[in-house]
């Protein structure tokens, strides 16, 4: 078993900054990050605002699921070269192919609009986060096998998780601004058209070098069965009886944030909070919030190390759910929000960074982007599942009570859902090897 080694001092963490790969991974993240909120949450006001009911709004959430199936066709970008732009490396050929249909879709949203024809639209919406969650296997195995140790691997997940955020601020914030001013179809367009910001991160970027290493041929014996067997088998080979603890305790981290999501806009609507409004505390609060909180946990993560990073933010996550119960209460009241802009913000943005070192910690070379798309799809699937019932669980408290209490006692509800993450994260630091990873 390997000892502890020394935790790095301040000045080797700002050193670290300069390095080239961070500023790529900061453009690499604001092209993840950018479909993201534009068929989750914010979709939801979109629909709300034209009328669509809450169950249908709680429904059409389930195209998220795409983000936590990307496991099944991980090992097909993990070992092929990708359609049409196969000529531009085996990672970059398939963020090229992604990134494109990105745009083209949610160009196509725009055009077609939810008073249009829902099913069409909702369906379109599933060809975007398909190629988003196709788009996150390629940047998650970059930016892991351009880490060298799991100190700069932090780093870069720090970088990235600044990118990421910088765009759901866009696309989760601003974008009610902008959407005020020139309705949400226009603004739709102008988001298709930054996804051109991602293909030159890409064209600036070199090929990761095992991205540049051809594997075994997907299509013999030996290829598929390395392809769709051996990220398994070497996951479990290497954490043995913690694997299934790990696997648990990623899969239930964010399990508060991911089933109160879809009703945050919604709510929003429902106490009569101007777009302009909601745009504009997100964009400054919230943005301030964002930073302080992805940085705290990069530089916490740094500092003392990945668990106690990973039980902070377990703790600090459903502290979202009961701002917004807090808020759902209060009603329209802009000091209310602004405070609940912050708490969410920043503890989204601390946790967020700490479950993603710590996923990215546990990944083998050579197998990269399967094992983190299974890790991850762990990590979403049953939160993406749960959030559909989200619309018609308001509803139903709805039924017998005022919308805002409705509104608050679920919020309220889903915070306890955090729980069993706090307890297996305590449980898994206790249990765990000085050195979870299976990085050299």
């Amino acid at each position: 078993m390997s000892t502890e080694r020394r935790r790095p001092g301040w000045r080797e963490v700002l050193h670290g900054l300069r390095h080239r790969n961070v500023a790529l991974l900061l453009l690499l993240g604001f092209a993840a990050g950018l479909p993201f909120m534009l068929v989750g949450n914010t979709l939801g006001f979109w629909l709300r605002s034209e009328g669509v009911d809450l169950g249908a709004i709680g429904f059409l959430s389930w195209v998220g699921i795409a983000y936590s199936m990307k496991f099944l066709w991980a090992p097909i970008v993990d070992r092929a070269r990708a359609p049409l732009f196969g000529r531009f490396g085996r990672r970059r050929g398939w963020l090229l192919l992604a990134q494109s249909l990105v745009a083209c879709g949610l160009l196509a949203m725009a055009l077609v609009g939810p008073d249009g024809a829902l099913i069409l639209f909702g369906v379109l919406a599933l060809v975007v986060a398909f190629a988003s969650a196709t788009q996150d296997i390629v940047i998650d195995a970059w930016r892991i096998e351009c880490a060298e140790n799991d100190d700069q691997l932090a780093l870069l997940s720090t970088a990235y998780q600044f990118g990421y955020r910088g765009a759901l601020l866009l696309t989760d914030a601003l974008i009610f601004l902008i959407a005020a001013e020139i309705g949400w179809a226009s603004s739709y367009i102008g988001m298709a058209a930054l996804a051109a910001a991602g293909m030159i991160a890409v064209s600036l970027a070199a090929e990761p070098r095992s991205g540049a290493v051809s594997p075994l041929p997907l299509w013999t014996a030996r290829g598929l069965y390395d392809a769709v067997l051996g990220p398994f088998i070497a996951f479990f080979s290497e954490h043995r009886q913690l694997a299934f603890a790990m696997l648990a305790a990623i899969s239930v981290y964010r399990l508060a944030d991911f089933v109160m999501g879809p009703m945050a806009n919604p709510l929003y609507a429902d106490l009569g909070i101007d777009s302009a409004t909601v745009g504009g505390v997100r964009g400054s609060i919230g943005l301030v919030a964002t930073l302080f909180g992805t940085a705290a946990a990069g530089i916490a993560a740094l500092r003392f190390g990945l668990f106690p990073t990973l039980v902070t933010g377990a703790v600090l996550g459903p502290l979202s759910n009961l701002a917004f119960a807090w808020l759902a209460l209060a009603g329209p009241d802009t000091g209310v929000f602004a405070v609940a802009m912050a708490v969410d913000n920043f503890s989204a943005g601390f946790a967020g960074i700490a479950l993603i070192a710590y996923m990215s910690s546990l990944t083998a070379i050579g197998y990269t982007a399967t094992q983190y798309a299974l890790l991850t799809s762990f990590y979403a699937l049953l939160g993406k599942v749960l959030k559909g019932f989200s619309g018609v669980a308001v509803e139903t408290l709805a039924a017998t009570r005022p919308l805002t209490e409705a509104y608050a006692l679920f919020f309220a509800g889903t915070a306890a859902l955090a729980l069993p993450a706090i307890a297996l994260c305590l449980w898994l630091a206790w249990a765990s090897p000085p050195s979870v990873s299976s990085r050299s």
